[in-house]
């Protein structure tokens, strides 16, 4: 562990988190802190999560930035702990109507945070590069694709994403991976959003069609339309959800 983060730490205890699928290792630190390690070559680096964070401070509820550090072995961010329970939870499961609404009002006010000066651009052109070299590279993991996807290679599925691109991109901030076990809700509703590494401007069907995903995993797929509600969307565009859900195969 690099110095500066040990210092910080001090003799806190740590105990590592079970939860999340980023190639991260995620640790609890007392009850103040949390420390991400990351090896490198990961797709988000853990710097730009720092960045991110760093800029989000203020707009949004999220964690604030304690220290960063390179070891030999990799990146470590350390951040402030958020209260909460994440979405994911069985606690949260067992009332799904109170879940889906604040999640719907929580995503609202992502998509709120103004484009004015935001450095992260993840539009398509350039997650579209990022695919290609990933699979150019092997390194895109294709034992973990969808059950929809299962038995296909990344190949086959970058050529039916370059075609399927759609024409156009509504715009919004976005925080890229939308899912429930990075959603911390209190008994008012949301209290945090945490893993902000692919945070950036893109399509707002980027976050959709990961919380769609993940509703349907969590809660059922019978809660899926009632969040699109509370988002303000009648009429969902089916196309965009597996397009955006299709996308995230390579990431």
């Amino acid at each position: 562990m690099p110095p500066t983060i040990r210092r910080l730490i001090g003799a806190l205890r740590m105990e590592k988190e079970i939860i999340g699928e980023s190639g991260a290792e995620v640790y609890r630190v007392g009850n103040r802190y949390y420390l991400k390690v990351q090896p490198f070559g990961l797709p988000e680096p853990l710097s730009e999560e720092r960045n991110k964070l760093v800029w989000l401070d203020g707009k949004l509820p999220v964690p604030k930035v304690v220290g960063y550090a390179v070891g030999d072995d990799g990146e470590y961010l350390l951040t402030t702990a958020v209260d909460g329970v994440h979405a994911a939870s069985p606690a949260v499961g067992a009332d799904p109507k109170f879940a889906v609404h604040a999640l719907a009002a929580g995503l609202k006010q992502i998509h709120s945070v103004s484009l004015k000066a935001c450095p992260f651009d993840e539009t398509l052109t350039r997650k579209l590069t990022q695919a290609k070299e990933r699979v150019m590279c092997g390194t895109v993991d294709e034992t973990n694709f969808d059950e929809s996807r299962a038995g296909k290679t990344a190949s086959v599925l970058l050529e039916e994403l370059v075609a399927c691109r759609p024409d156009e991109e509504d715009l919004v901030f976005t925080h890229g991976d939308y899912c429930m076990p990075n959603i911390l809700l209190n008994e008012n509703g949301i209290s945090g959003f945490i893993d902000w590494g692919r945070a950036g401007i893109a399509d707002r069907y980027q976050d959709l069609g990961l919380a769609a995903r993940s509703i349907v995993r969590n809660y059922g797929e019978s809660w899926v339309e009632p969040f699109f509600y509370h988002y303000g969307i009648d009429r969902p565009e089916p196309e965009k959800i597996d397009y955006y859900q299709l996308l995230d195969e390579f990431f």
